[in-house]
């Protein structure tokens, strides 16, 4: 019996062939100790050239790779000799050290670099070239190399993700190992990318006990974060106390005194909202006491009115080239009279008019008005109507990474506000409770705000329903826009969007600027929409397959996005010899595919470039791409380890750990489609999904198309989602604070 039977063999690694950043598999090259080489391949995370293994596993024959060995267990070594020394140093493991600077440390310090480097690295200095800064910072990158990699290993063996491993590296540095030791659930932070389960088999494998007081009190935390996707900003006390016992399996008595650690420690803020003991997280409880005084003080705020206000309407009147209707009017006034002002109303009622004639008299008063809304594509269109430098309110507030002290994530606020006198934000409905505290944090106290939205759309995808809330509560001064200009009626889009709004089935004659093709079953739907984006629709009627957006109501079945992204890409980006790809989760990104960022991240910095361009020299740089950005992918570098993809005028180098962000973006749900206008819409209405089949949904999803709006599905389908008005009832106190419900 050989080595190689009794399943361990041992070695240096050669190089690495593969290596996936999400999950950790790596296919290496080891030369064996006793002669010859094996491909390795398994769960191997950051591995690197000169290393020494011993792995434990079994030979495999592979059919097109042949003999490889599967790696179940490996005992890593960092390199001794000169030779494996120079082959890891070059193998480019620590950022600026490359083969020419590899090859000086070896040649100066021999089999003594690597202690040198990571005790006694002002040594390094006697090298020539290096710098003390160049020296110091070689040793923290070695620190970082080898932590990491220590915790990487220390992970593997509970199946933690690689990206998770050094996420939690870079938060809690060389504290990170003792820091997930001594409460495993900290890893159910959003940030690392796993979920409370996760969390919860790795704290039952390291011992902790199924009552015990960390896993009681994350159950806690989990069930008012998880919630807070579903739109929720507080959970009812007896919900969440039920909720969190179901989850785990414990008594209510435990979560009920887990509830009131978690307050006493002010990590859980619990107050009677509306007759209701609502439960908070603190920071969102902060959110929304912020906003309710803040806009409470905007709404008392009556700023002086000019004499000659009918004289300044006219002017603006003749800047619009128009005569404002009535109601049109009636707001222009109230945004002359008032700290805070919401403008709401329907497709094709007036609004850009009103909003233009609004900035007019702003302009009139000598008011520095600053122009934002919610995403990139609805500042970019804000931009477009009224001829103005419009942004994103990230963008607007200096979004960063968050400060590890204050953990603010802004850099505007109330010690550096903005420097204006009016904000006008667009598609006011997108905006959640967290996102809203931090605009008014950042407004100057005698600033006014005038919110636009339509609040029959659907509400923001985080946690809040503050756009209604606010016209709910009677607090602020609203406008409604309801009257549909000529121009408007012709368009059968916008009047499907009103006859859907007002509870009524629209017979679609397919004559216009909005069809419906009959289809029943989810293949077909999926069939049809796939030749439309890959076909139809660019072939007879000259539209980009990049000007059309397919939308869905759900995620799932066989015609919700996940499957129309699969079979769209497919027809659309196939792979090809020399098109590079990399398999993220259970799909393949390719250089060209649309993709959609997942989550907000302040991190990844972007630099200004027009399209087809690379960033100049001094090209402007900055940090943040957030939940909901669209991009293509212009190239992938697995060497460098990243990506690099294109939002718009901004190119951003992606490294390949933060891919786990992505999703392909050809097909997005209709909630996740909200503040954008496209060219032309393609909607599949799949059967079942009932709680996602609401007119709601169907409205914003009408309201999205410009010029072309398609429908697959079937009559009852369309006929059923007309008819579900039910809105999901969301845990929210704003109302009730505005309206002076609380406790």
């Amino acid at each position: 019996m050989d080595e190689r039977d009794e399943g361990i063999i041992d070695g240096t690694v050669d190089s690495v062939v593969f290596r996936n950043q999400e999950n950790g598999y790596t296919v290496i090259r080891l030369k064996l100790t006793g002669g010859g080489t094996a491909t390795v391949v398994g769960c191997l995370p950051g591995v690197s050239a000169g290393e020494g293994l011993t792995v434990t596993g079994r030979w495999e024959s592979h059919p097109s790779y042949g003999s490889q060995f599967k790696a179940e267990y490996a005992e890593r070594r960092m390199p001794k000799t000169v030779d494996t020394i120079y082959e890891y140093l070059a193998s480019g493991v620590i950022k600026g050290v490359g083969a020419r600077t590899a090859q000086l440390l070896v040649a100066e310090f021999g089999a003594d670099t690597l202690r040198i480097i990571e005790e006694e690295p002002e040594r390094l200095c006697e090298v020539r070239g290096l710098t003390e800064k160049k020296a110091a910072d070689i040793h923290a990158r070695f620190l970082r190399e080898v932590g990491l990699k220590r915790l990487m290993d220390y992970l593997s063996e509970y199946a933690v993700p690689p990206f998770a491993a050094a996420r939690l590296y870079r938060a809690y540095g060389e504290d990170a190992k003792a820091a997930v030791t001594e409460n495993p659930y900290i890893l159910a932070d959003e940030y690392y990318g796993l979920d409370f389960f996760r969390a919860d088999e790795l704290a039952i494998k390291m011992g902790f006990a199924g009552d015990s007081p960390e896993r009681v009190e994350a159950a806690v935390r989990f069930e008012l974060s998880y919630n807070q996707n579903n739109g929720h900003v507080f959970i009812p006390r007896d919900k969440l106390t039920s909720a969190s016992a179901q989850l785990i399996n414990v008594a209510e008595d435990t979560v009920s005194k887990a509830i009131d650690d978690l307050e006493d420690g002010d990590y859980i803020i619990e107050e009677t909202v509306a007759g209701v003991r609502a439960c908070y997280l603190d920071d969102i409880y902060r959110d929304e006491t912020y906003t309710a005084r803040r806009l409470q003080s905007l709404a008392d705020m009556r700023p002086p009115v000019p004499d000659n206000l009918d004289r300044l309407i006219k002017s603006a009147e003749d800047s619009c080239s128009v005569t404002f209707a009535d109601f049109q009017r009636d707001a222009i006034v109230k945004a002359a009279r008032c700290g805070a002002m919401v403008l709401t109303g329907g497709p094709g009622t007036g609004k850009t008019t009103t909003v233009r004639g609004i900035l007019e008299l702003f302009d009139a008063l000598r008011l520095d008005t600053l122009l934002a809304a919610p995403t990139g594509r609805a500042a970019k269109r804000l931009s477009e109507l009224t001829g103005r430098e419009a942004q994103t309110v990230h963008r607007l507030l200096g979004a960063a990474a968050p400060d590890n002290e204050t953990g603010k994530l802004f850099q505007k606020c109330e010690s550096d506000r903005l420097e204006c006198d009016a904000v006008v934000l667009d598609e006011a409905s997108m905006m959640d409770i967290s996102l809203t505290a931090a605009l008014l944090e950042a407004m100057p106290p005698r600033a006014r705000l005038i919110l636009v939205g339509d609040a029959d759309q659907l509400p923001s995808v985080g946690p809040g329903n503050v756009f209604s809330d606010i016209i709910r509560s009677g607090a602020v001064e609203t406008v409604r826009l309801s009257h549909i200009f000529r121009q408007a009626e012709k368009s059968d889009i916008v009047k499907c969007a009103h006859l859907i709004n007002s509870g009524t089935v629209p017979e679609i004659k397919n004559t216009g600027d909005a069809f419906l093709l009959k289809r029943m079953s989810a293949g077909s739907i999926a069939d049809t929409v796939v030749s439309l984006v890959s076909e139809r629709l660019p072939e007879k009627l000259g539209i980009r397959t990049e000007d059309i957006q397919v939308l869905s109501p759900s995620r799932k079945t066989g015609a919700g996005t996940k499957e129309l992204n699969r079979l769209i890409q497919a027809a659309v980006n196939p792979p090809a010899e020399g098109k590079k790809e990399l398999q993220v989760r259970d799909f393949a990104l390719r250089t060209g595919d649309r993709v959609m960022q997942t989550r907000n991240n302040y991190d990844i910095m972007w630099y200004r470039a027009a399209e087809g361009t690379q960033p100049d020299k001094g090209a402007e740089q900055g940090a943040g791409i957030y939940n909901g950005d669209v991009g293509y992918i212009e190239d992938i570098d697995e060497k460098r380890e990243y990506a690099l993809i294109r939002f718009e005028d901004r190119l951003t180098p992606y490294p390949l750990d933060s891919l786990v962000d992505l999703e392909l973006a050809y097909a997005v749900t209709v909630h996740k489609s909200q503040g954008s206008e496209y060219r032309a819409v393609v909607l599949a209405i799949p059967q079942g999904v009932p709680m996602l089949k609401t007119r709601a949904v169907l409205y914003t999803a009408v309201t999205r198309a410009r010029e072309l709006m398609i429908i697959v599905g079937s009559e009852p389908d369309l006929a059923e989602m007309v008819n579900n008005d039910r809105r999901q009832r969301r845990y929210s106190g704003l109302r009730a604070r505005l309206a002076g419900e609380t406790e």
